[in-house]
């Protein structure tokens, strides 16, 4: 991998849009359009779970989606814990950031799946599944600590009474955010619908992913643009994250995919590269609709401007090395 493997429409789109608001362009999005890409992209992305889940044998998928959750729900603990009480950040940030680092980077994934076709590396396709199934656990637990957060000012600010915010209503609103019924939803239907009558949508989905991402990160570059400041009087706490929080998940991924799962060196690798991975597709729109009070400019710099460049340039070689010194 060099630096040429960053020369990808959607990341550049987000650098466009990001250079945009930086030298004061009128460039905007019309109202509502954003939050339109953003059901497309989720219902893609649950769609390409659903097909992978419905070719996949009983067992091992049982057991991939098991994994996928367990990573799913461990890893934004981790993260949040990390920047929260260690770091000092603040606790919607830390809610926020924690839900993107929970989660996965499809655009990660697809260059993990091109460096393994380059390499004439075979793979399980349950990492495909894994994909789809990781999104919405790290959306949970944001959800969930963003809620819980809210409570304890309302609390400690007399404006509710705690006794009426009960787990149950926590996780009824989690579990109905918007972004985590499209993506089961339609992961769901995709796994129900037999596969010629699902040809007539999968061209939709699969020929203009990637055009629709570029314009969903375009958007998302003038907004990380608008607060780049506030991100720079961070400094070193969030730097020194997006960097090293990476490398943590793919050793848990590791362990995951080699002692738990039995994968062979690719289906370790791109379990590694998930687990590794921050997301810049499902969890931005979700977490701007549920944690308005987080700033965008540090989930969204830090996961296209740090982890998504360094997981591209460093992280993938890195991680392929390691499982096959420990697969091969």
């Amino acid at each position: 991998m060099n630096l040429s493997s960053l020369l990808i429409p959607a990341v550049l789109f987000f650098a466009l849009g990001f250079l945009a608001k930086l030298i004061k362009s009128d460039l905007k999005f019309p109202d509502g359009m954003a939050k339109g890409l953003s059901i497309f992209l989720l219902i893609g992305i649950g769609i390409k779970g659903g097909v992978a889940l419905s070719q996949a044998e009983f067992l091992p998928a049982l057991n991939s989606v098991l994994a996928a959750l367990v990573l799913g729900f461990a890893t934004p603990i981790l993260a949040f814990v990390w920047l929260n009480k260690l770091g000092k950040v603040g606790i919607f940030d830390s809610a926020a950031i924690a839900a993107h680092y929970g989660s996965v980077s499809a655009g990660t994934f697809l260059v993990a799946i091109a460096f393994l076709d380059s390499m004439g590396q075979t793979y399980e396709s349950y990492p495909l599944i894994m994909l789809a199934i990781m999104e919405s656990p790290a959306i949970i637990i944001g959800l969930l600590l963003a809620i819980y957060a809210r409570s304890q000012m309302a609390k400690l600010n007399n404006n509710s009474d705690p006794e009426s915010i009960s787990m149950k209503s926590l996780l009824h609103e989690a579990l109905t955010n918007g972004s985590v019924v499209l993506l089961l939803g339609a992961m769901l239907i995709a796994y129900l619908v037999p596969a010629d009558n699902l040809k007539s949508v999968i061209p939709f989905y699969k020929e203009m992913f990637m055009g629709v991402l570029s314009l969903f990160l375009l958007e998302m570059g003038m907004e990380a643009a608008k607060k780049i400041n506030e991100f720079k009087k961070a400094g070193l706490v969030l730097i020194t994250f997006g960097i090293t929080m990476p490398i943590v998940g793919a050793l848990i991924g590791l362990v995951v995919a080699h002692y738990w799962l039995g994968f062979s060196i690719g289906g370790v690798f791109l379990v590694m590269v998930l687990a590794a991975s921050a997301s810049y597709i499902a969890v931005p729109p979700a977490m701007r609709m549920a944690i308005p009070e987080a700033n965008p400019s540090y989930y969204l710099t830090l996961t296209l401007g740090l982890t998504f460049p360094f997981n591209v340039v460093v992280g993938i070689p890195l991680y392929y090395h390691i499982a096959q010194a420990l697969v091969g």
